[in-house]
């Protein structure tokens, strides 16, 4: 109110010959008067007394104009009424300094709030490239300049969008494209980068973030404006979520809808292990599909109660839930009785490699006798498909859980010479993202602090998302007929070390600077690679392109049936040696034929 009578006063001093003919009661029953209620009226109407200068922007700009611009206007009309007047000068420029005064106050008043001092000197602070001018760059700039002694200055933007070049945002010009990094790292002293690209897929990421690194200086990932806006804004921290996808080496594999469709729709279909990363998302994708029936069964209620609720309230499909364990041989034949399946997904396993060095015994009842149940029961109720899901640990293994796995495959195997069943078995590495594995050990740990924990600077391992690994179980589970082995195509191996090197700088660290990564050395039972087939396995093409089958050799039943007798002995005896040992020798084929279990006791 007060800038606005002063306003008052400039105007008429400045745009007026009345200055010289106006007493002070006449300026007031003129316009000091009837100017304080329109004022005070529309400034009650805007609302203007209860803009905060800390944080005033565009729209209380565009407020203030539309004030102004009424002031203009009242004033228009009591000068008119008042004595007649037609000049214009008077009223412009009262709205012309009314809007300077309010607008300017607030800008000083949040820029002295703010810290910010857009005349000072800035070569003490760190010059910064922001990598996207879209709204996230914009957004990461109008924040380090609100942050009060913010030690960055940005010095330009580069984008690749061929409409943005040249533009100037806030003052700060867009200098060229992510080609143009190192050039302009080089020849303008940039001390940081920062990438504003929320909304880039993983290949973009990765390139953007490769011609980044390749500068030797401070690289940083920012997340979306949205993530930013409902959460801390921290600069040393990876706010932005790491897509999974932003991980893998290679395009993620699609899918072919007509593989998909043949195995389930109309199908009673059951999963064991339905609790599972792995079971879990098969539950999500069969459950849209169609099909006539679903039931998860797994020993864990809560991960079964989890599930349930999900598809019930995303899909409106409601699953039935069976709580058994899947080496429980009467609590799966009432399972398989009542729910009748005609697709069974076998899912259930123990996978975690040291836990099963340690329990060989446990690993052999789950991995190898729990198959053997849910095969013998599911041939007794006449199934139609049964798959297992297996791993590339089961090729030459080094682990006990990769021997019971590829154990599992032998039992597969024997019963689908000798059965109407269609078996398949589909074999993959390591899927990203599953409860208790390597992606969300290295995140955990990066969240920490550090330092990031990795076993040897050369093991590499086989990466898939379990989306992208569910789809590909499904289709390669439509092919199978007679007990095939599926090898699942997931490109080169990857190396840990890259991988968790990855997952440091998505999260806007630096390896090694920001993050500490030790290696530790392999663990009991691990590889330090991993191979999908054995070199006796011919690999085949399917319909399928990202789908292989492997050329093996049958496995004969009753000698299996033999070795499994024996197996179980040792196992009921408690021996946990002579059953670690018996496993792998068994998973390597060690064992001869020709010999009976007696034979080789004796000899």
């Amino acid at each position: 109110m007060v800038w606005i009578q002063l306003s008052l006063a400039g105007a008429l001093y400045i745009g007026t010959q009345e200055r010289w003919v106006l007493t002070g009661e006449r300026y007031i029953a003129i316009y000091g008067g009837p100017m304080l209620v329109v004022s005070a009226a529309t400034l009650l109407w805007r609302g203007i007394h209860r803009i905060n200068p800390r944080y005033v922007g565009l729209y209380d700009q565009l407020n203030l104009s539309l004030v102004s611009m009424v002031l203009t206007l009242g004033l228009a009309c009591v000068d008119r009424l008042q004595i007649g007047s037609k000049n214009l000068a008077f009223p412009l420029l009262f709205g012309f300094l009314s809007l300077v005064g309010m607008t300017g106050s607030r800008v000083v008043t949040r820029l002295v709030s703010w810290g910010h001092r857009p005349w000072g000197s800035q070569t003490r602070r760190i010059r910064t490239l922001i990598v996207g001018a879209g709204d996230a760059g914009e957004f990461v700039l109008r924040e380090l300049g609100r942050v009060r002694n913010e030690h960055r200055v940005v010095v330009g933007f580069v984008d690749d969008d061929p409409l943005k070049r040249s533009l100037i945002i806030q003052g700060v010009r867009v200098l060229g494209t992510t080609e143009d990094v190192q050039h302009l790292v080089q020849n303008l002293d940039i001390e940081e980068i920062i990438i504003c690209l929320p909304s880039a897929d993983g290949s973009t990421m990765r390139r953007v973030n490769d011609l980044c690194m390749k500068t030797n200086v401070r690289v940083r990932t920012l997340p979306s404006v949205s993530n930013l806006l409902h959460g801390a804004v921290n600069l040393r921290q990876q706010l932005r979520k790491v897509d999974l996808e932003d991980l893998l080496r290679r395009p993620v594999a699609e899918p072919h809808p007509d593989l998909l469709n043949q195995i389930t729709r109309g199908e009673s279909v059951l999963i064991t292990g339905g609790g599972g990363s792995i079971g879990s998302e098969l539950a999500r994708q069969v459950s849209a599909l169609e099909p006539a029936r679903l039931t998860l069964l797994g020993k864990g209620e809560n991960s079964l109660y989890e599930i349930e609720q999900e598809l019930i309230q995303t899909t409106s499909f409601t699953p039935t839930c069976v709580v058994a364990d899947v080496r429980d041989a009467d609590a799966m034949k009432y399972a398989f009785a009542k729910v009748q399946p005609s697709v069974v997904f076998h899912a259930a396993a123990h996978k975690h490699v040291p836990l099963m060095q340690s329990n060989p015994i446990e690993a052999i009842r789950n991995n190898v006798f729990g198959t053997l149940c849910a095969v013998e029961i599911a041939v007794q109720h006449q199934a139609r498909r049964f798959v297992l899901i297996s791993t590339d640990k089961a090729v030459k293994p080094t682990s006990v859980m990769g021997a019971t796995k590829r154990v599992a495959e032998m039992v597969v195997g024997a019963y689908a010479q000798r059965s109407e069943t269609k078996f398949a078995v589909v074999r993959f590495g390591n899927v990203l993202g599953s409860r208790g594995s390597l992606v969300p050990l290295i995140k955990s740990q990066i969240q920490r602090g550090g330092p990031v924990r990795i076993t040897h600077p050369d093991m590499t391992r086989f990466f898939m998302t379990i989306p992208e690994a569910v789809q590909l179980i499904l289709q390669a589970g439509a092919i199978g007929e007679n007990g095939e082995l599926f090898i699942l195509d997931m490109g080169d191996p990857v190396k840990i070390v890259d991988l968790a090197y990855d997952l440091i700088r998505l999260h806007g660290l630096v390896p090694h600077e920001d993050i500490d990564v030790k290696f530790i050395g392999p663990r009991p039972g691990e590889k330090l690679y991993e191979e999908l087939t054995y070199d006796v396995e011919s690999l085949i093409p399917t319909d399928q392109p990202k789908i292989r089958m492997a050329l093996t050799s049958p496995v004969d039943f009753n000698w299996l049936q033999d070795e499994l007798d024996a197996l179980q002995t040792l196992c009921d005896a408690g021996e946990q040696e002579r059953a670690h040992q018996y496993l792998m020798d068994l998973a390597w084929g060690k064992h001869d034929l020709s010999q009976s279990w007696d034979e080789r006791q004796a000899a």
